[in-house]
């Protein structure tokens, strides 16, 4: 039952940010804790793809079906792997400052052990996850064309 929620205004256009987070294939070369990534069906509207997750002795892999309505939204649904439920969602707008970049995800294991774990280290870890999308766009798109606000909205539960 971790739940994270955050809205930041990136120095980015929207259909930049969407293009990140939508490329799901190029996860591992970035993103913490993401050792594999197989894309097993992909069209403009959809991606279907296997994540490996890996943090400490842990390994997990899980199956999403990812929904696409670029530049505005990705929604994500978990098919099967080792959550009892997953719910994600990127939310992307026009702001003056670039992109208003909104963030959510929700979810619980199967397992007690790798719940408790993960309670552990889940604000930071999703902290962690989005700052690496932004500092990938850097690294893809160069320094964003505004500077981005002092601080992000964050709301999170553990």
């Amino acid at each position: 039952m971790p739940t994270h929620a955050e809205r930041r205004v990136v120095g980015y256009r929207p259909e930049q940010i969407f293009d990140l987070v939508a490329d799901i294939g190029k996860y591992p070369e970035f993103l913490p804790w993401c050792i594999g990534a197989r894309v097993r069906a992909q069209s403009e509207q959809e991606v279907v793809a296997d994540l490996t997750i890996g943090f400490g002795p842990f390994r997990e892999s899980f199956t999403s079906r990812v929904a696409l309505e670029r530049p505005r939204l990705i929604r994500v649904r978990y098919e099967n792997g080792p959550f009892r439920y997953l719910n994600n969602q990127w939310r992307f707008a026009p702001d003056p400052g670039g992109a208003h970049v909104d963030f959510f995800v929700d979810f619980e294991f199967r397992s007690r052990l790798l719940q408790a774990a993960i309670g552990v280290v889940f604000n930071e870890a999703v902290r962690r996850m989005v700052n690496a999308f932004l500092k990938r766009a850097g690294e893809v798109y160069g320094p964003p064309e505004r500077p981005a606000p002092a601080s992000p909205l964050v709301s999170a539960k553990t």
